[in-house]
Formats: structure tokens, sequence, C-alpha cells
């Protein structure tokens, strides 16, 4: 397979000993796992932890629809979040580059405080203080706020990131123009900014699915509550959890894939353009 422009900047072309040494090392690594596996099976059988009486409830339609509600539940918790921190992310960004200092060091303050605490803490915080207060919050918000808090913090950074990616030449080319500052951001820097962005955010929606399990402690009914309550029911600890974590497993890594195809759409996009100039134009 052809590298995008992207991966030819970062990686050298492997010749043969290189190939032949990855090569090796693949397969050395994919025995390793296997022996691994092999390993973990084995133990699993002499602890009795294969036996039916731990699996047989997987083979019930009802156990699976209830596992089902439980990642729709995920899902919403994730998309809702995601869905906030992009825009806050961005609105935070605006804030610490802006040349007005108290909205600048107010904005930085955010950022940081939320990038450093622990999101269980969040989630612990608004469980108890709107109660103290006398406020109702649904178990969904319970988890949606301090998620979107955390993701929006780091996004900023994100976004920050992006932006001075950025050719300094397109910025002055749009101040050369007669642009103001906020035409400049908003018509040359901010499309380009999104543009080399999109696969982070996208792959960010990873840590705030993982980060939706904290829901346990709120008891909204997302995966990780409603394997509980399977454990609960069938007395099922190792099986049940493995399955869970399966799930995860594919749920992030489509979510990784998805940024990937990301990646290489844009590379292509960025290449084809590239080719359709006349020579001497940069992209």
């Amino acid at each position: 397979m052809a590298m995008t422009p992207t991966e030819a900047a970062l990686f050298e072309t492997t010749g043969p000993r290189a190939r032949r040494r990855i090569l090796i090392g693949t397969i050395l690594s994919a025995a390793a796992l296997a022996a691994l596996v092999a390993w973990i099976v084995y133990r699993f059988y002499i602890k009795g932890q294969l036996a039916s009486q731990y699996w047989y409830f997987f083979a019930q339609l009802n156990v699976w629809e209830f596992i089902g509600m439980g990642l729709l539940g995920t899902m919403r918790a994730a998309l809702g979040a995601g869905a906030i921190a992009l825009v806050v992310g961005l609105i935070l960004m605006l804030g610490r580059t802006s040349k007005f200092k108290p909205v600048s060091w107010l904005a930085t303050a955010f950022i940081e405080f939320f990038r450093g605490t622990p999101t269980l803490l969040f989630i612990y915080a608004m469980f108890l203080v709107p109660a103290q207060m006398g406020l109702k919050v649904s178990t969904y918000w319970m988890v949606v706020i301090p998620v979107s808090a955390y993701a929006s913090a780091v996004l900023a950074e994100v976004y920050r990131a992006g932006a001075a990616a950025v050719p300094k030449g397109q910025k002055e080319a749009g101040v050369s123009l007669g642009l103001t500052d906020w035409q400049n951001f908003r018509y040359v820097v901010m499309p380009q900014m999104f543009r080399i962005v999109t696969p982070t955010l996208v792959t960010q929606l990873v840590v705030v699915v993982k980060d939706t399990s904290f829901g346990y402690v709120v008891t909204y009914p997302e995966l990780m509550v409603n394997a509980k309550v399977l454990i609960a029911n069938f007395s099922s600890l190792i099986p049940v959890y493995l399955v869970i974590a399966l799930i995860y497993i594919l749920v992030n890594l489509a979510i990784s894939r998805f940024a990937n195809w990301l990646s290489r759409r844009q590379d292509v996009k960025v290449m084809d353009i590239s080719e359709a100039l006349p020579r001497g134009v940069d992209a």
C-alpha cells in the first residue's frame, strides 16, 4: 500500500533488510501473543472459569438486549459529551488566545483545572453538590457534564495546536487583504485548523467513551452498570467483564479506524489539489 503524503513525510521508505526485520518481529510478536492467550485460556480452564454455569446465559436473547441497552446508554452519553466538548472546546480556545487578558486568564484557568483533575471526582461532585443545594439533576447529565468538561479542556488545546499549525504565510495573506483578526480566523485559519485536527477530535471520542464507564457512581444505565447487574444475577464475574471489555475494544477500535480513514482521506484530498495546480504554484 502506498504511503500518504503525511506518512511519507514522517517515515523513510524501508529497505529489504528493514522489511525482513519487521516481518520477523511481527511473527515473533504474534507467536508471543498467541502463547499469552493460550496461557490465559488454560488458567481459566483449570480454575473452572470456562464451565457452562458461567457462560450459559449468553445464549439468551434478553441478556444481549440488556447489554445492548447498556451500550446504547454509553453511546448516548458519549455522543452528548462529545458534541458539547466540540463547541465548548472551541470557545475555550478562543478565550485562551484572546488579547483581552482577563478572558485569557479565565479560559486558561478552566482548561488547566479540568485537565488536571480526575473526571471521577467531577462526577462525585455532580452527584453530591446539586443534591445539597436542592437541585434535581438526571443521572444522564451527572455523567455528561463532567465528561464533557474534561474533554472540552483537552479539545481546547487540540484546537490551539491546530491553529498554530496553520502556515504563518496564510495568516499574513489574510491580514494583507485587509481582514480583521476575527475574519482572518474565521475564513483563513479555522477551515484549515479543522482539517488538521479532525482525526484527533475523532480519536478523543475514545477517551470520552471510556470515561462514561464512571456512570456506575450515579447508577446511570450504561454498559458497566448493566454488567454489574448481570454479575449480581448470574454470579459470573470474569466472563461478563471479558465480554464487556471486548465490546469496549470493538467500539473504540471502530472509532480509531474511522479517525485513520479521515486522516487518509484528507491526505488524498491535499495530494489531489497539489497535483491539479499548475507547475510552480504551491497548495
